[in-house]
């Protein structure tokens, strides 16, 4: 069994149904428990069975010989069913496993995942079998199917095909298809995209959209094409608008945008009362960010903002379950469900003190259970990077007349470059750098100059980014090349060098993406990395995004990429990437 990825085999559900005939014994019984019942919107106090992982009976009745099984007192507290994170991009820095266990923690314990990083990074067949131990997890892994790239790169008709995406599609464990980032060229005449969509919804997955700042008429153009639902509405009336079109609407509280109260505030001004197609995201914040948890942050942040506490716990809960199809599975407290649970001191405080997913204990009594489950990342090829190739002097000529202006943590605009950057640092300029994407593989190189990022730091390299290539930024090109040279030493990772010395690393040791350190070093990290930028002169607040999103083009204005820089809107390339 695949777990409740795919389906309970008969002779297990035959035993599920003999636990109600007292021929088969729950594995655990919470007693006198407080539970939300969100079909009926109430809280009803009530005996629940579980049978290893799934939810056999929620009702009065007692099993008839309790000595041999687990019983749990529940009085005084209450029971909410497991959080859903509808919106994950489990590659910020950390990797789904570590992500998946620290959701857990918190009472998030299903997660619907970005599978991008795994078209770059592996093979399908791999990332298939990678699906597969991740089922296997207490946390509930579902994946999305993306249709573009986000970026443009040199390799989008080999990942994005027809059979790359039905075989995505048809995979169990897929629940939609997107996040769409390349909606202009559906809007414009991508056939084949829309071909895709369709397919989507005719296997019944949703199609999820990205359409920051969309017009009304935009909006309704791609709800006829089939998308679902969105999660980038910027204000209390966006989101308005989008319900009102039968969209779907995630609101966001991430590390770049942590919008959640506003947004609340704002529907409450337009006097909304119905939250049934709401749900909430932390659109894969960056590690700091989920110091405290994940969606419970987002249910507290509802509950203190006036949200009625039974509407937020149902837009983490069955909203997101039902969008995707999977209410008879998920989002609720009722026999037949996956055993996801969260106990809690009260109604409105929505940190759990006790976590229970598929019917096994991630969090007791305010204590972590230890949990036998890993991941052999190795056994997919996804150990350190291994680069066989080394930067030279050559490679740093930066002749460009425009470089990018950063205007916040992650939109850029060209601006005509006046300085002379054909030095070995540069001096007269008090935020511009050096910026350089180069191929992962060596082959090219995007030369420019970079306004915003730092004032005075001397270089930076990672092979964290969108596409998996190489960025590097910094003022001097000595300490460039010493950075890269580390970081590739290290088998990938982040690395900050300042006159010679090397000031801070972040090995990422799961093919140059991913950490695989334990989620609390990483945060410690990861605070390091932004305080010491802060430092240097970086005056925005999620330094990683900044480097994740140089080359994604769903982002205005100017983006570099695999192919050159480019225009985002025109799609014209204003410089194109050069052979090594």
């Amino acid at each position: 069994m695949k777990d409740h990825l795919y389906r309970w085999r008969n002779k297990e559900i035959r035993k599920q149904v003999a636990v109600i005939d007292g021929k088969e014994a729950p594995t655990l019984v919470l007693t006198n428990a407080i539970y939300l019942n969100v079909f009926l919107r109430k809280w009803i106090e009530a005996n629940i069975w579980i049978y290893h992982d799934r939810i056999v009976y929620v009702g009065n009745k007692l099993p008839q010989n309790l000595s041999e099984i687990e019983v749990v007192d529940c009085s005084g507290k209450y029971v909410v069913p497991g959080y859903i994170e509808p919106h994950a991009h489990p590659f910020q820095l950390y990797n789904p496993y570590q992500l998946a266990m620290l959701a857990g923690e918190t009472g998030t314990t299903t997660l619907m995942n970005d599978n991008l990083p795994w078209l770059y990074l592996t093979s399908r067949e791999k990332a298939f079998s990678l699906i597969d131990d991740f089922s296997k997890l207490p946390v509930s892994m579902y994946w999305w199917a993306r249709f573009d790239s986000q970026s443009e790169i040199n390799e989008e008709q080999e990942i994005f095909n027809d059979e790359e995406i039905h075989e995505w599609l048809q995979h169990e464990a897929v629940v939609q298809g997107g996040e769409l980032t390349a909606w202009p060229q559906v809007l414009r005449n991508d056939d084949r995209i829309l071909y895709w969509m369709q397919e989507a919804k005719r296997l019944r997955k949703p199609v999820e959209g990205h359409f920051p700042g969309a017009s009304e008429r935009t909006l309704v153009k791609l709800k006829l094409l089939g998308a679902s639902s969105d999660h980038e509405a910027l204000s209390g009336e966006e989101v308005y608008n989008r319900l009102a079109m039968g969209y779907r609407v995630g609101l966001r509280h991430s590390s770049i945008r942590p919008d959640l109260e506003h947004l609340l505030q704002e529907l409450k001004s337009l006097n909304l009362h119905s939250y049934d197609n709401l749900t909430m995201t932390t659109d894969g914040s960056t590690p700091a960010f989920y110091q405290n948890g994940i969606m419970n942050q987002c249910v507290q942040i509802a509950i203190d903002q006036g949200v009625p506490e039974v509407e937020a716990y149902m837009m983490a809960t069955y909203n997101p379950a039902e969008q995707f199809h999977l209410e008879e599975r998920l989002g609720s407290i009722a026999p037949g469900r996956v055993a996801h649970l969260n106990i809690l001191e009260s109604k409105d405080n929505a940190t759990p003190v006790s976590v229970i997913a598929k019917g096994k204990w991630l969090k007791k009594d305010g204590k972590r259970v230890e949990q036998d489950n890993t991941i052999d990342w190795e056994k997919y090829g996804l150990g350190k990077l291994d680069l066989n190739w080394q930067l030279t002097e050559h490679d740093l000529q930066f002749s460009m007349p425009v470089g990018v202006k950063m205007e916040n943590d992650v939109i850029m605009k060209p601006y005509p470059i006046s300085i002379d950057a054909n030095t070995e640092t540069i001096m007269n300029s008090n935020d511009e750098s050096f910026l350089m994407l180069v191929d992962r593989e060596g082959e090219w190189r995007v030369n420019t100059i970079i306004k915003g990022f730092t004032k005075t730091l001397g270089g930076l390299a990672s092979s964290y980014s969108l596409t998996g290539d190489i960025v590097l930024i910094g003022k001097s090109k000595s300490d460039l090349l010493l950075a890269f040279t580390r970081m590739k030493e290290i088998g990938g990772g982040i690395v900050l060098v300042h006159e010679g010395k090397i000031i801070f690393e972040l090995p990422l040791n799961i093919a140059g993406m991913m950490s695989n350190s334990d989620m609390s070093t990483l945060i410690k990290k990861d605070q390091q990395l932004k305080e010491l930028l802060k430092q240097y002169g970086y005056q925005y607040d999620d330094p990683p995004s900044s480097i994740l999103f140089l080359s994604s083009m769903h982002l205005p204005f100017v983006r570099i990429t695999p192919l050159g820089i480019i225009d985002v809107k025109k799609k014209d390339i204003l410089f194109p990437a050069i052979m090594r």
